[in-house]
């Protein structure tokens, strides 16, 4: 477990966790809104070696990709969608491409991976996060 105090820590969370990551993990992002989970993928981002100017929540484009020397990361937020639009999303298939897939409200998809990384982001008072990850 990993307690942050500032966006900052967040993202340097996501930057080393995402240096354990390899082609083909899914990472499934739990937290309430505004817990960090999109400033912990911009580190995931940066610790695969991608860009992290255009990484933001796909909270309406639905899914980014951003492409890395190690892998594409995709960044999908199933926060808006109904049961019947994630299904014809077609997040098998993004499984399937050897990136690293990267899902917000994880909770929404009835079809997660049994094998897929669980990264819960609970407040701890104030500006503090509490970061759980379970392999």
């Amino acid at each position: 477990m990993i307690e942050t105090a500032a966006e900052q820590e967040t993202e340097e969370a996501g930057e080393t966790f995402a240096r354990t990551l390899k082609r083909g993990d899914v990472v499934l992002l739990y937290g309430e809104l505004g817990a960090g989970k999109t400033a912990f993928v911009r580190g995931m981002a940066r610790g695969l070696g991608a860009n992290t100017e255009d990484v933001s929540s796909p909270t309406f484009t639905i899914i980014q990709e951003y492409a890395a020397p190690s892998a594409t990361l995709y960044h999908v937020d199933l926060y808006r969608l109904e049961p019947a639009e994630i299904e014809d999303l077609g997040l098998d298939d993004m499984l399937d491409a050897g990136g690293i897939v990267a899902i917000e409200w994880a909770g929404r998809w009835p079809g997660r991976p049994a094998q897929a990384i669980e990264v819960r982001i609970e407040p701890a008072g104030e500006s503090r996060r509490r970061i759980s990850v379970t392999r």
